[in-house]
């Protein structure tokens, strides 16, 4: 199965990205090694094509998929890098209750919020790296659907629906202390108000939650030499 003609990353350069927290008032700056985004939230094609499974409330083959918790989006990284011959990031354990990620290896993985948010900007200084209602499908604008990805304005490093349409998984904890393994969510949705889909905002959940306006895409760690778009 050759799934690389349908999923397209972008290669993102290095940087340095500042998250902040608005509910504890904190922010952290993390520095940030060359990687690849997905161009678009996983779809339901796609995850289709590679899990043989539809999980969506909506249906169509361009929308992105949803209805899926963070378990699904680590499982369907690892079957995805076994369909293109690359070695998985994640191992999981037999009860499904852990989960290590290999950062030495190849294959797809969740991005990590620092990550997410650095191809969210593509070195844009604002809250948005355009107008809301060009780049995003939202509460506004969407008559409370989901809708094919691409179809909005994408930034400046060609990242479509950064903001808007599915609040995207991330790998990080969002707060072990208070929250133990609820996982971050990020972009806001169509169901979502503007303040919601904002490059900083941040959401959590468990990683077993599964609704209909969260999705995710995929990030690479290239091997050495690699650049452009794949």
């Amino acid at each position: 199965m050759d799934t690389r003609a349908v999923y397209e990353m972008i290669a993102v350069p290095s940087g340095r990205v500042t998250l902040s927290d608005r509910r504890t008032q904190r922010s952290w700056s993390v520095g940030l090694a060359p990687y690849r985004l997905g161009a678009f939230p996983v779809t339901q094609a796609l995850y289709a094509r590679v899990t043989g499974v539809r999980p969506s409330s909506a249906d169509g083959d361009q929308l992105p998929v949803e209805g899926v918790s963070w378990w699904d989006a680590v499982r369907f990284c690892n079957a995805l890098s076994r369909h293109e011959g690359l070695t998985p990031a994640y191992s999981l354990r037999a009860d499904g209750e852990d989960v290590a990620w290999d950062r030495t290896a190849d294959g797809y993985r969740l991005p990590t919020e620092a990550e997410w948010e650095h191809g969210c900007r593509a070195g844009t200084p604002g809250p948005r790296y355009g107008p809301l209602d060009e780049i995003a499908w939202y509460r506004d604008n969407s008559q409370e659907r989901v809708h094919d990805v691409g179809g909005k304005r994408p930034n400046p490093w060609g990242l479509h629906d950064m903001l808007g349409n599915v609040w995207d998984w991330c790998w990080d904890v969002y707060d072990a202390e208070v929250y133990g393994t609820y996982r971050v969510l990020r972009g806001g949705g169509w169901f979502d108000e503007h303040w919601s889909c904002r490059a900083s905002a941040r959401r959590r959940s468990h990683p077993s939650y599964q609704v209909d306006d969260v999705g995710f895409r995929v990030a690479r760690t290239p091997a050495a030499g690699c650049g452009g778009r794949s």
